[in-house]
């Protein structure tokens, strides 16, 4: 089976494992996966991210961050523009997420940017997804 969608894999998994009280996950290691991880552990919405070589295939390891009842610091993560629909954003219409409580994560021209950088940069993208 061929996954089509190897972003909204990785925010699942995240989801999962934040519900289900884990404090690590494994996931495959793609380039666009693993610059969204370090966007959302620069943001404090993870603690840490790792690529490994397992028999000849990268996997990522994300430690999730919890708060002090060790619950995931993440309330909601969401996918936004899809393979079937891809939504794209000037850096005007990159709006704050939750007032600012929220991130939004693009892929733009100068790499994987949160709403905030865009605006900062004057640069747009694909809307990949929001967490808060």
């Amino acid at each position: 089976m061929t996954m089509t969608d190897p972003l909204a894999d990785l925010f699942t998994r995240i989801r999962n494992a934040g519900i289900a009280g884990r404090k690590k996950l494994d996931c495959p290691h793609s380039s666009l996966k693993e610059n969204v991880a370090r966007v959302m552990v620069r943001e404090g919405f993870l603690n840490e991210v790792q690529v490994t070589e397992v028999d000849g295939f990268r996997r990522m390891r994300v430690r999730l961050r919890t708060d002090d009842d060790g619950k995931s610091v993440i309330s909601r993560i969401e996918r936004m523009s899809k393979p079937g629909c891809r939504v794209y954003k000037p850096s005007s219409s990159a709006t704050q997420v939750l007032r600012g409580l929220g991130i939004g994560i693009y892929s733009t021209s100068k790499g994987v940017l949160t709403d905030r950088e865009c605006r900062e940069q004057r640069v747009g993208g694909e809307y990949l997804g929001r967490i808060w």
